[in-house]
């Protein structure tokens, strides 16, 4: 009767296995422009070089940028912490693929016994003939056990736990996009920093030279005090820009060491010579805002979240109904002695079909369903806004890298304007035909144009780095199946 039971069930739990309580779960539709506002004037830059999507940062077209990404994807910490989340998603699956599957266990033991005559039992025994005070035990059970899910609750928490490891993995690669991204961005940051510097200091020559032509001529007695000490002043000022920007760098390059995985000072011999601002290359492969969702790793995690939290109202479902449970016990004991090799034995077997069910327990389950769709539902809106969230990203890059390229073109212009003016102005002053005023303001007037047109040329670098990023470009969405988009 127990073995007719035990099939009917197991024929049950088998009808059902196709069945799940619970939605199932629809990625949502979320509508998308056809194009970004800025696309058009991101393709009709013109750059020497074709960016490569998937390694985007070589095709800056400088060895040492190249050089820095890869170190940075090899030795980041932040990447190291993605693996092992990673690897505990893993983990998680694993234990909820073996939930769906029996679950058996050995036991066994063995024992050996000493009875003294002097005790009550021993005297008593010692009255019968061939007493052996010794004695051994065996005994050895082997149990199953079975949670028929009938009802789809462990399936549903598999599907959560599946849903999970896709977002680790989708979140490993945005880690490393980031990383990619920042370290880039750093590295721009120094070289720029190093122009500035490099700027400043040229400038710091010109007033040096134009104070010492200065106190030659009061010297001579063809120049007044005042004019000295305007050119003081002026050096000075000049002079005192450049611990500023000396700081700057300095916790830049310490930024970037870090981001290499490396102690601050590591790389520091490495970037001592100053080099150019890299010039960002053509985005050619921008495609359409809803790309995005296939494309942004992090657009991913949001999806995959999402999936996880209809499944969980799934589990949370589940626990209206009675859970059914199969389990099953096999074993033997054996008591030896040397006086009768095969004192006792004895054998077992058990089958047991169990029922769980939280009957009087439904206002805890409705709260706990409640939560889930609450949960679902937040997940849900934090999908919809990251996906336009990443859509004001890559506008926000399009708009500077354009407007920042047209912002160094022109102040390019400017610097070689102002370049012939402080010239034309230093001879003037030389002839007496204007003050000295009119130089130092020359000398500023460059200054400050040399400075900024290198600040323009860094932030359209920058941007390009932010668009790369914002695309998500920098890894391959077909490269892992746990992380396509079901």
């Amino acid at each position: 009767m127990l073995l007719k039971r035990t099939l009917f069930m197991l024929a049950v739990a088998s009808l059902s296995a196709g069945c799940a309580v619970g939605p199932d779960y629809i990625r949502p539709d979320t509508p998308m422009p056809d194009r970004y506002l800025g696309q058009t004037a991101v393709e009709q830059r013109h750059a020497n070089a074709t960016a490569d999507f998937t390694v985007w940062w070589g095709s800056f077209g400088d060895p040492q940028l190249a050089h820095f990404v890869t170190l940075a994807l090899e030795q980041n910490l932040d990447l190291a912490q993605a693996s092992a989340r990673v690897a505990q998603a893993r983990a998680g699956l694993g234990a909820a693929n073996a939930a769906l599957l029996p679950s058996g266990n050995i036991n066994a033991q063995g024992a050996r016994a000493y009875q003294s005559v002097e005790t009550p039992l021993g005297q008593v025994l010692n009255s019968r003939p061939n007493f052996d005070r010794y004695g051994d035990a065996y005994e050895a059970n082997l149990g199953a056990s079975w949670e028929l899910d009938v009802f789809g609750g462990v399936r549903r928490g598999r599907e959560a736990a599946l849903a999970e490891y896709q977002a680790s993995e989708a979140g490993a690669a945005a880690t490393r996009l980031a990383v990619a991204a920042q370290t880039a961005d750093i590295y721009i940051s120094i070289r720029g920093l190093q122009t500035r510097l490099d700027v400043a200091r040229r400038q710091v020559q010109t007033q040096q030279e134009l104070l010492s032509t200065i106190s030659l001529l009061y010297g001579k007695g063809l120049a007044a005090e005042l004019q000295v000490r305007q050119a003081e002043g002026a050096l000075a000022q000049v002079r005192a820009s450049v611990p500023v920007l000396e700081t700057g760098l300095d916790t830049a390059m310490n930024a970037l060491d870090v981001m290499l995985g490396t102690a601050p000072g590591t790389h520091r011999k490495e970037l001592a010579n100053a080099g150019v601002i890299p010039v960002a290359p053509q985005i050619a492969s921008t495609g359409s805002p809803g790309d995005l969702l296939r494309r942004r790793p992090d657009l991913i995690v949001a999806e995959r979240r999402l999936a996880a939290s209809n499944a969980r109202i799934g589990m949370a479902i589940a626990e209206y109904y009675p859970k059914l449970s199969f389990s099953g016990l096999i074993g033997s004991a054996t008591s030896l002695s040397s006086g009768n090799l095969f004192a006792s034995g004895a054998s077992q077997a058990t089958g047991v079909l169990g029922l769980r069910w939280r009957l009087f327990d439904f206002g805890r389950i409705n709260a706990q369903i409640d939560l889930a769709k609450g949960q679902e539902a937040e997940a849900l809106a934090a999908y919809r806004l990251a996906a336009l969230r990443a859509t004001e990203d890559v506008e926000n890059a399009f708009s500077a890298l354009v407007k920042r390229e047209d912002q160094a073109d022109i102040l390019g212009q400017g610097v070689d304007s102002l370049s012939r003016a402080r010239g034309a102005s230093f001879a003037a002053y030389q002839k007496g035909v204007v003050s000295l005023i009119e130089v130092l303001q020359a000398d500023e007037n460059l200054l400050r144009a040399s400075d900024m047109r290198a600040q323009a040329q860094t932030e359209s670098a920058r941007a390009a780095v932010a668009a790369f990023k914002a695309l998500g470009g920098g890894w391959q969405p077909q490269e892992s199946k746990a992380v396509a988009i079901r």
